[in-house]
């Protein structure tokens, strides 16, 4: 049976590796945003209270999935949504 030794040379060599994949990862997908998010993170979004996000769901203004206990709105729908009520500045 063989044995193989490690030492800190290559210790620091796969740190040093495992460090630039994780900064090339992370470089591909930047700050892409999530399908699906959920109340408190469209009311952060959108600068709305709880029970304006609860009348848009009642209007239907902006519809949402409910899971368990939990609504998820698609992040397409609330950019739609924004582009559709666009209206230019008034002075």
């Amino acid at each position: 049976m063989a044995v193989n030794i490690l030492t800190k040379e290559d210790l620091q060599q796969f740190k040093s590796e495992l460090l630039t994949d994780i900064k090339a990862l992370l470089q591909e997908a930047p700050n892409k945003p999530k399908k699906w998010l959920k109340s408190y993170e469209v009311r952060e979004l959108l600068g709305i209270s709880p029970g304006t996000l609860q009348n848009m769901q009642e209007n239907e203004i902006l519809i949402g999935s409910k899971i368990g206990g939990l609504m998820f709105f698609d992040h397409d729908d609330i950019l739609a949504l924004m582009a559709k009520n666009k209206k230019p500045l008034r002075r």
